[in-house]
């Protein structure tokens, strides 16, 4: 019986990508578990044609081609990357601040609200964050039960109070809107994200609230997988700005500085459009300083693999599980028919402007928030951000994900294709007859 060879057993281990790590501290008192990716070259199956493992990572490809080939050695772009399917929760003391964050406009949200609020209170005697807008609702201010913990809760202002290192979890009540939102609050790293399926669609939403204490104690004693999602990094560049200082913050590897006001972190998509102009789009996509291609047509979106499932598969795109590191660059509505979608390393980074020839601007949004002009001379730099959400997974990755393709999207959905009774029609008695009234009909053709 022939062997793995043992070149390839270990060769899966360390991969070289070429995008920048995740920063795998979210918030202040969590880390990534990466326990079980050391024992990763251990679980290799018993097959003996056969050694990838239960790992969601490609294995890494055998590095010598032919006698003579290979790839040079470079131990700069080494680097350890973990299983995505190992990502586990690991609190580094026990969580304290929670920041809830609730569908709007939603008076069904308000009584799982109150239950929530009132149990991290008084059982678990937690410090609970709150938009300032919430306490203003008038329904909300009847209930009893909330009157009697109001007082307790801690308020902030979207756009003005700075939530950074101030939270270590974060739960969401309602839709997909609601961990857009938390995305939105949290500009670099991201406490823990456990969202409860209350909205219309719930494709990020996962849990279910009818048994929230028991799942909520199981999250916060570190028993969950995560999924990271990842965002995309986006800084915009007026023409009048200084390029060199532009260009310095984009080449380094960490984020943008608070002196740029202009970048924002996106988790689902940004989005590249004509606006009220009457004419096409005609926008220059380039990809690590050189020139890809003109977009001509009604926009361009560029999304993560979390934002494939969103406004990129409205327009065409394949959808993409949440951990695969990529980008996806879809055009909307383009004026050619061979215009497809493309999906490109999440590494590299994409420059997006208006061409010099364009009949009109272009605007631009940011997970459907934050609409700005594009004009002549400006500049779009995208490329994924060191900081992901880490969204705690239901079960794990993989079924989450296709149960949401099941649920939110009716994923492959259509009736079922009727089986022949044990092939009655075919050794049916009269079948040789029916044989041979075909065959009499070729013959009579001919």
């Amino acid at each position: 019986m022939s062997t793995t060879p043992e070149s390839l057993k270990h060769n899966h281990v360390k991969q070289s990508p070429r995008q920048s790590q995740p920063c795998h501290n979210f918030g202040k008192r969590l880390v990534n578990d990466n326990d079980a990716s050391s024992t990763a070259s251990d679980d290799i199956m018993n097959s003996s044609w056969w050694w990838r493992t239960r790992s969601l990572n490609a294995p890494s490809p055998f590095q010598q081609f032919g006698p003579c080939g290979g790839i040079m050695k470079n131990s700069a772009m080494v680097m350890q990357i973990q299983d995505p399917a190992s990502q586990r929760l690991t609190w580094y003391k026990p969580p304290l601040t929670v920041l809830v964050i609730k569908k709007v406009c939603d008076a069904s949200v308000l009584t799982p609200f109150v239950q929530l609020v009132t149990w991290l209170v008084q059982e678990k005697n937690m410090v609970v964050w709150v938009e300032s807008a919430v306490l203003d609702d008038v329904i909300l201010n009847e209930d009893i039960k909330f009157r009697s913990i109001r007082d307790k809760l801690v308020t902030f202002k979207d756009g003005r109070d700075d939530l950074t290192d101030r939270i270590d979890f974060i739960v969401c009540l309602g839709g997909d809107g609601t961990l857009l939102y938390a995305s939105l609050l949290f500009q670099q790293s991201v406490p823990p994200v456990m969202a409860f399926h209350l909205g219309s669609l719930g494709f990020l939403t996962p849990f279910r609230f009818d048994n929230f204490q028991e799942q909520l104690t199981s999250i916060l004693e570190g028993h969950a997988a995560l999924t990271l999602r990842s965002r995309l990094r986006c800084v915009m560049h007026r023409k009048s700005e200084n390029p060199h200082e532009f260009e310095h913050a984009v080449d380094s590897n960490a984020e943008p500085s608070s002196s740029l006001a202009n970048s924002i972190l996106v988790l689902n998509e940004v989005v590249i459009d004509r606006g009220p102009s009457p004419y096409l789009s005609n926008i220059d996509l380039f990809l690590d300083g050189k020139y890809i291609t003109s977009v001509q047509g009604d926009g361009l979106i560029v999304s993560t693999p979390t934002g494939s499932t969103a406004y990129a598969v409205a327009a065409g795109a394949s959808m993409i599980h949440s951990s695969v590191p990529a980008i996806m660059v879809t055009p909307i509505c383009p004026h050619s028919l061979s215009f497809r979608p493309i999906v490109v390393p999440a590494g590299v980074e994409l420059k997006i402007s208006v061409s010099p020839e364009s009949r009109n601007t272009s605007w631009v949004s940011f997970d459907g928030r934050n609409r700005q002009e594009l004009f002549h001379g400006d500049s779009l730099r995208v490329t994924t951000s060191i900081y992901p959400v880490p969204s705690i997974c239901a079960q794990d990755q993989i079924s989450d994900w296709f149960a949401s393709l099941a649920d939110g999207l009716h994923w492959n959905v259509r009736k079922r294709q009727k089986c022949l009774d044990e092939l009655s029609d075919l050794t049916a008695s009269g079948s040789e007859d029916i044989f041979d009234e075909i065959e009499n009909t070729k013959l009579y053709d001919v």
